[in-house]
């Protein structure tokens, strides 16, 4: 019988979307699934953006160039602009979605047995991205104790050795809501410009910063515009996951130069993704006030709830939609599975992804969830009441 590769057999099953099979199941039995799973935000997308495909008045849908469509890739540097992020069109290449940009970057500067340092937890798929390019995550903990800050630098220096390529960030953070200070980045950028790394920052979440905090880009680091890496997308800024468009920015040449020949490879981004994403652009300011508001209300009321549970702890994060919280359970993928499989309080239960799939280091999360509060808040109240109605009868509770 063929053998399946050892690649193939080495790249992890999402923790967001492993047990799927078991929330399916549930629902047949009539069980109401409140899914805090996945960043699916349940925001509506800009009206002009769906309007841009309703009215698509061409008559092939043609591959676009490599790179993106150039009129998208110079109305993006002008949305940068406002941001204090100052690039051009040929410092740009469309993606289908982040997912590609990181695959793409790790690719371009990194050979099979080289090393990436990435802080813990991260998120799932950066693993799969490495197995994928055959490189090795070399993880730096962060701790829940200390709201998940950036680890102290003696813990980077440490990591780099020989086979050391890169450094990559996610800001904020995917899982934890994190958001790195302007104090954090430059250590950063001192690490990396010390042992001459790229320094890689999915900034996806940007626009979701509360509390009057800033949100610094890895693009504004001074003299790291060699090394630094940006990786970006519409899915979560416009709520447009579907759209499947991302983009790589970097000021180095040669990086864009390599990048271009995998985005070759692949012909083109998608065409009515990269439409809507262009029209997306036009989105009014309101738009991400209101939905700012909406996250920042969604974010107190899990943060609080969860809380006031016994037992459980969660940090109060600065940006994203998501928190990790710790609570008194054995086994995380355990007790997800069992929320679906063998729980349910007034016909309704909670998905949930075990944090242990957000880490690199064996053993770690075992006790930690992460929560995607991207539900309205009615949904969200009724979803921690269940979590904490679970944890009462949960057989493998802890304390």
């Amino acid at each position: 019988m063929p053998t399946i590769s050892t690649k193939g057999k080495n790249m992890p099953e999402s923790p967001i979307r492993k047990l799927v099979p078991y929330a399916e199941a549930a629902k047949k039995r009539g069980v109401k699934v409140y899914h805090l799973n996945i960043g699916q935000p349940d925001i509506k997308t800009p009206e002009v953006a769906l309007d841009a495909i309703h009215n698509y008045k061409e008559k092939v849908v043609q591959y676009s160039h490599s790179a993106g469509n150039l009129s998208y890739r110079e109305k993006l540097t002008n949305y940068y602009e406002t941001k204090n992020i100052h690039i051009n069109p040929e410092e740009i290449i469309v993606t289908a979605g982040a997912s590609e940009a990181i695959l793409f970057a790790i690719q371009s500067i990194m050979d099979p047995g080289d090393e990436i340092i990435i802080p813990e937890p991260f998120y799932a798929n950066y693993n799969g991205f490495a197995i994928n390019s055959g490189v090795t995550v070399r993880p730096i903990k962060s701790d829940i104790e200390g709201s998940f800050a950036l680890p102290p630098i003696a813990e980077f220096e440490k990591a780099v050795n020989p086979k050391t390529r890169a450094i990559m960030v996610c800001n904020p953070n995917n899982p934890t809501g994190y958001l790195y200070s302007e104090d954090e980045l430059s250590i950063l950028s001192q690490i990396a410009l010390k042992h001459d790394l790229y320094l890689i920052a999915d900034e996806v979440y940007r626009e979701f910063v509360y509390d009057g905090n800033t949100h610094h880009s890895v693009m504004n680091l001074k003299g790291l515009e060699q090394h630094s890496i940006l990786i970006d997308s519409v899915s979560k800024r416009y709520s447009a996951c579907g759209f499947r468009i991302g983009c790589l920015i970097s000021k180095n040449k040669e990086v864009m130069a390599t990048a271009m020949k995998f985005a070759q490879a692949r012909l083109s981004p998608p065409s009515f993704g990269q439409v809507a994403s262009e029209a997306a652009l036009e989105t009014p300011q309101s738009y991400f006030t209101e939905v700012l508001d909406e996250y920042l209300e969604r974010r107190n009321t899990v943060v609080e709830m969860i809380n006031e549970i016994s037992g459980a702890f969660c940090p109060n994060p600065k940006g994203a939609f998501y928190v990790v919280a710790r609570l008194p359970i054995d086994d995380s993928d355990k007790f997800c599975q069992w929320l679906l499989e063998d729980f349910q309080f007034e016909k309704q239960t909670v998905m949930l992804a075990p944090a242990s799939g957000f880490y690199s280091t064996a053993g770690s999360g075992k006790d930690e969830v992460r929560i995607s509060y991207v539900l309205k808040v009615e949904d969200l109240k009724s979803s921690v009441n269940v979590l904490k109605e679970a944890l009462k009868v949960y057989p493998g509770r802890t304390n």
